[in-house]
This record gives C-alpha cells, sequence and structure tokens, in this order.
C-alpha cells in the first residue's frame, strides 16, 4: 500500500531510526503505560541536496512534512516551517511556491528537522518516528525527491541541558562554534556528511494541510538599554516566536539568554516565568560574528543578555511565529467611544493576532498543546474576528479523528500526552452548531452529524444511569483553577472516577444533546433523542423547589455559583423563581468569581436572553479584563490576574474569548434557543 500517493521521494530518515519500529503512544488516561523516552531525543538533524537549473521555470512547486518538525530554506534564504500538529495516520504535509527561491544554475534545499521524542502536549512525538520526507517540481516535472541522494549529518551546535513548562521544550546552549551553523548556506561544505537511509518501516499516511503555513513578524524593540554587561530588552508586547541576535565576542565565551513576560519589582527580567517555565540558556560564541539561531519558540516580551567584555550585539529582535490574520470584524457600535471596552476589544485582537500557532493553545510556554475545550471558545472568537472558519474546522476535524483512542475522545489532540476532561468533546457539539449558525455551511454539519451521534452514544453507553451521566472515568474539570469552584461540593479529582452524578456535567450533556437535535432539524434528520424524560431526572437530582436553585450533586446540598451557571446559559429554568434567582446572583457577582468555563456560559445565557444591560455590567468588571489591563497586560491572562493561579501565563488564549460578545455580530441569534 503506498501510504503517500501525494509524493514521488521517500521518508528518509538517519541510520539511528532507519530500522526502529513505530512504537504506541495512545491509551485511556486512567490506563497507565510506561514509556521509555531516554533514548532518542532533542534530535536536531539536518538534510541538505542540490539540483541544477538550465533555466528557471515559469512555475516551481515544493511539498514537504517531517516528524516532528522541520525549517525549510533553499540557496540560504528562508521558505517556511511545518507542519501543523496531525496524527501520523493523518499527518499533514505542506505546499510551497518556491519559484522566487530558484535560479538558473545550482540550487541547494536545506532542512532543519527536530524529533522531540518527549511524550508532552506538543506533538505526537516518543513514537520513534522520525524522519523527512520532499518532493520538487517544476513546470510539472519532478526534478527532487527524498531519497539517497540527500546527506544529512546532526547538528552539533544544541546542547540539551533540561526541560522547561510540562516537558513541552528543551533548555538549550547554542554554540556558534559548531559546524553545522550555517548549514543552510549554499556554499557551505557537507562532503563529510552521510547519505540519508530510507525509513524502514515508516507507516505515515500524508494529506495535505488544510491550514495555510505560518507567517513570521519582525517585532523590534521599543527599549534597548546596556546595563554595564547587561542589554536589556522590551519588544513592547509579549509574543510567541525566538530572540534572533547577532554578536561578536571572544572565543568561548558565553552570553546568559534571559527571557520572559514580565519584569520583577527590581526591573530586571523575570525568567522563572509564573507559568513554570525557566528561560535561561547560553549562547557561545566563535569568535567571529555568529547569529543566535534557537530552533523552537517561547513566548515572551523582555529579554536580558549579560555580555562578556568584548562582546557586542549589532541587531537583536524578536522573530515572531502565528497563523496569518485578517480582522475583518468590528466593535460593536455601542462599544465604541468607551476606552473600557475598546481597551479589551484590543487586548483580544492582539491575543488572537500573535497567540494563534499551527494549532489553538491554550498557552505558549508551559502546555503548548492543542486543547479541545478552552480551542472551542478560542477558535470561535478567532473565526468570528477573521471570517476564517479553517482552524475551528481543524480543531473539529482532529478531535474526532482521535475516536481511534476513545469514542469518548480526548482533551488534548495531535499529541502523545493522554489526557480525557468530560466536558470538552460535549462543548465541541456546540462549537459544530455554531460553525453553521456563521457559515451555513450545511454540508460540512452534514459531514460531522454521525460523529456527533456516535460521541453523543458513547456517553450514553458508558456513563448514563437513569438519564444521568456519573460514574465518569473522565476528569470533570467544572471550572479551573479550583478557587473558582465556589466549594463546588462533587469530589471531581483528577485521576480517579467520579461516582456522584453533578449538576454540572449533567447540563453540558443536556445542552449537547439539544444541540443535536438542532443539527438533526435542519438536516431534515429525526431528533436524536426525547429529552424530556432527561430533563425531570435532571430536575430531580439536582434542583432544590424550596430554594429556587441547583445543588452541585444528586447527594449535596451545597449550591455554587459555578454550578448554577451552566443551567442558566442553558435555559434548564424550572420556574421563573430560578431565573428571578440567577439574575440577582449575576447582579451582585462579578465574572471574575467565574473563571475560563463559567465566564463563557454566563455571556452566552446573558446573549441568548438579550440582557444588554445585565451583560455589560458583568463586561464591566474591574476585577475582570480590566484588572488584566492595569497589570500591563499586552496579552490575556491564563487568570484575571498575574496572582490568580499558582501558574499563571501571562499569555494564554481563552480568555480572549470575550471578543465574541463584544463584535459586531447577532449575539442573540448564535446563542438563540431556535
Amino acid at each position: 500500500m503506498n501510504h503517500n500517493p501525494d509524493f514521488i521521494g521517500k521518508w528518509i530518515t538517519t541510520a539511528e531510526f532507519a530500522e526502529l519500529s513505530p512504537r504506541n503512544v495512545f491509551h485511556r488516561q486512567l490506563d497507565k503505560l510506561d514509556l521509555p523516552c531516554d533514548e532518542h531525543r532533542n534530535r536536531h538533524i539536518l538534510y541538505r541536496a542540490d539540483f541544477t537549473l538550465d533555466s528557471l521555470p515559469t512555475e516551481a512547486t515544493m511539498r514537504i512534512t517531517a516528524d516532528d518538525y522541520y525549517k525549510l530554506y533553499i540557496n540560504g534564504l528562508w521558505v517556511g516551517q511545518g507542519p501543523a500538529p496531525t496524527y501520523h495516520f493523518q499527518y499533514a504535509y505542506n505546499t510551497y511556491d518556491v519559484l522566487p527561491f530558484l535560479k538558473p544554475g545550482r540550487n541547494v534545499v536545506a532542512i532543519h528537522t527536530l524529533y522531540q521524542g518527549l511524550i508532552n502536549r506538543v506533538w505526537q512525538s516518543g513514537d520513534q518516528r522520525h524522519g523527512m520526507i520532499c518532493d520538487i517540481y517544476a513546470d510539472g516535472s519532478c526534478i527532487l525527491s527524498s531519497s539517497a541522494n540527500f546527506r544529512t549529518a546532526y547538528h552539533t551546535a544544541y546542547k540539551e541541558e533540561g526541560t522547561t513548562g510540562y516537558q513541552t521544550q528543551f533548555l538549550e546552549t547554542y554554540d556558534s562554534r559548531a559546524a553545522e551553523c550555517l548549514f543552510m548556506e549554499p556554499d557551505f561544505d557537507d562532503s563529510g556528511w552521510l547519505p540519508a537511509i530510507p525509513k524502514a518501516n515508516d507507516d505515515h499516511i500524508t494529506i495535505l494541510q488544510n491550514t495555510p503555513v505560518l507567517e513570521t513578524e519582525v517585532i523590534k524593540p521599543v527599549i534597548l538599554q546596556k546595563r554595564n554587561q547587561e542589554l536589556f530588552v522590551d519588544f513592547g508586547t509579549t509574543a510567541v516566536g525566538y530572540l534572533v541576535a547577532t554578536a561578536k565576542g571572544p572565543t568561548g565565551e558565553s552570553i546568559t539568554v534571559r527571557l520572559g513576560q514580565e519584569l520583577t519589582q527590581a526591573g530586571e527580567v523575570q525568567y522563572d516565568l509564573r507559568a513554570n517555565c525557566h528561560y535561561e540558556e547560553k549562547w557561545i560564541l566563535s569568535g567571529n560574528t555568529d547569529r543566535l539561531d534557537w530552533f523552537d519558540y517561547k513566548s515572551f516580551r523582555y529579554a536580558s543578555l549579560l555580555l562578556p567584555k568584548e562582546t557586542e550585539i549589532t541587531d537583536i529582535y524578536l522573530l515572531a511565529r502565528h497563523y496569518p490574520f485578517q480582522l475583518t470584524a468590528k466593535l460593536k457600535p455601542s462599544y465604541r467611544g468607551d476606552p473600557s471596552m475598546e481597551s479589551i476589544w484590543s487586548l483580544c485582537v492582539n491575543t488572537l493576532r500573535l497567540g494563534v500557532q499551527e494549532v489553538i493553545q491554550d498557552c505558549m510556554e508551559r502546555e503548548k498543546g492543542f486543547y479541545l475545550g478552552d480551542g472551542c471558545y478560542t477558535s470561535l472568537a478567532h473565526m468570528i474576528l477573521t471570517g476564517d472558519d479553517r482552524m475551528a474546522r481543524k480543531l473539529i476535524d482532529d478531535a474526532f479523528s482521535a475516536s481511534f483512542i476513545t469514542p469518548g475522545l480526548v482533551t488534548c489532540m495531535d499529541c502523545s500526552f493522554m489526557q480525557e476532561i468530560a466536558e470538552y468533546p460535549l462543548i465541541m457539539v456546540y462549537l459544530i452548531w455554531w460553525h453553521y449558525r456563521l457559515t451555513g455551511d450545511m454540508e460540512y454539519l452534514e459531514q460531522h452529524y454521525q460523529d456527533v451521534i456516535a460521541l453523543l452514544e458513547s456517553y450514553q453507553r458508558d456513563y448514563e444511569r437513569e438519564y444521568l451521566l456519573s460514574h465518569l472515568d473522565k476528569w470533570c474539570v467544572v471550572e479551573w483553577p479550583k478557587n473558582f469552584q465556589d466549594g463546588y461540593d462533587v469530589d471531581i479529582t483528577e485521576g480517579k472516577i467520579c461516582e456522584e452524578a453533578h449538576v454540572s456535567i449533567n447540563a453540558y450533556y443536556l445542552e449537547a444533546i439539544h444541540t443535536a437535535n438542532r443539527i438533526a432539524d435542519v438536516l431534515g434528520k429525526p431528533a436524536f433523542r426525547d429529552t424530556k424524560p432527561m430533563v425531570k431526572a435532571f430536575y430531580q437530582a439536582f434542583y432544590d423547589s424550596e430554594e429556587h436553585l441547583f445543588c452541585d450533586g444528586e447527594h449535596s446540598r451545597h449550591k455554587s455559583y459555578i454550578g448554577n451557571i451552566f443551567p442558566f446559559a442553558y435555559h434548564l429554568c424550572p420556574d421563573n423563581s430560578f431565573e428571578e434567582n440567577m439574575r440577582n446572583m449575576i447582579a451582585s457577582r462579578k465574572a471574575s468569581d467565574l473563571s475560563f468555563f463559567g465566564t463563557f456560559a454566563l455571556l452566552q445565557g446573558l446573549c441568548s436572553r438579550g440582557d444588554q444591560p445585565l451583560l455589560d455590567r458583568v463586561l464591566h468588571d474591574d476585577g475582570a479584563w480590566l484588572r488584566m489591563l492595569r497589570e500591563g497586560a499586552t496579552t490575556t491572562f491564563e487568570g484575571w490576574g498575574k496572582d490568580t493561579k499558582w501558574n499563571t501565563s501571562l499569555f494564554h488564549l481563552t480568555m480572549s474569548d470575550v471578543a465574541v460578545f463584544l463584535a459586531d455580530i447577532d449575539q442573540f441569534s448564535l446563542f438563540s434557543r431556535q
């Protein structure tokens, strides 16, 4: 079977990986799997090949991918990077118009690949599948393809110094004395490199990536100060990318490079991030003019370079990387001229413009993970701001592709870290509906209808008892972090089965089934399920008809704010007294009493009722987005403030979802029950 029909080239690699068989990294979260991942890790592997053109063609394209990641150069010029994370059985490849990079005569292709080799949220790595495959076509004919004509070597400039984040990135010393530092230059001598080797047991199945490759953007310093032997840099905004610098200094001397998202009280770069990342590395100089060339990216605003004597920095900038972004939405007219709402809008726009990568990550320093629940809300905001639905479609498509692990899907897609959160797949059912309401794409709705049914049937089969979900072997997060759960009185500890039926997950479940019925109606299909007995069971289990509020669990009498927000958002309202109680509760409390999931549900519930005055009051909460801005945010925080979480990321995409409610669209129609 030809797994890669779009390629003439073959997957190639080094002798270290050529005979390795793919290793399974997939399992249910509670089924522990011990994977040894110390034998092949942090491998920077280079490839070069050349070809000759008698004259320039009229068109030239290149197809390429690599596992885990590549950076591509032609004739010493940067072309692009990728691929977007995907599973090996639908592995993404990229295409480039390479005509602008070609010339008559000898041409050189140079590729830097990384096999990270860790079990984490970034890639499907640790699976022994390293390799690269590519073709170049000129005027319809293949003029170069990956085979033994490529030469390969390890890039020796990168010395591992441990990991940071949740083992999502290697800290490294970059040594400019390494012979491979200029490997991308056409006149680089690769005569000592070895021929690449075909991958014997490769099982990648390649597909064209359905999202564009990343753009890069140079961000120059807004402050550049020499403080004795320290160079302090402020780039004016937190971004995702690479610190690039040019330096000349004594051979063997090292520059200490520190990056951070904020400053200490003393004005120094805080390189031990709140998000539990340590951003301090070394750069060893060659004695010539050297260029710092980190491969992996970080999330930062500030840089501090501790310079040895007689060392000069001649150029420095932040090379930001992000998904292509074109703002097409506008702030709602009623909010224009309101400084608070204009500032929050700008904060969200900057967050989504600079933050979205090949996937919608939660944060770009600690996890770097394609999280389903967070990503549903963020991709909705991104789609509304840009009119581009490709990132939302990637999230939906890739989430369903994880059904091979479990029909109830996983929390973090396209990676080797196994986690399951019960609410997240249910939120995605809503996203599919919102996508249809925004795009009118009936074909896409039809494409995933049976996937939605299969997902909900798996919940029904595995967890539903007398119309209620219980005994969940998926973590019910309810609200995060825990200090925003308002004393939620059910044991939802991660890593153990939650036996008790509780209000939060069952509200999500009912809304997902109601949404499936709406989809069925639009498609002209019979309703998926009759929800009347389910709603009755929900009220009987959780509703206190004397206090007119919902209890947290079927055995609990505690009534939390978060436990009542979800029934309110999804119109699970037994009587008018509950509606009145909730409006009073919302008016007396704040958006900032909730966090990731409750705040969106609260705003959704108000929009679906057309309650603009109360919505405005919530948005103007001085302890929410306005607090971020007071604390100097240029991108949305993970919490409402720097100290509202023990490991706060200062560049976290989820809170940018408030843009959904600020944009000049008809939110009532988007969230209405019709």
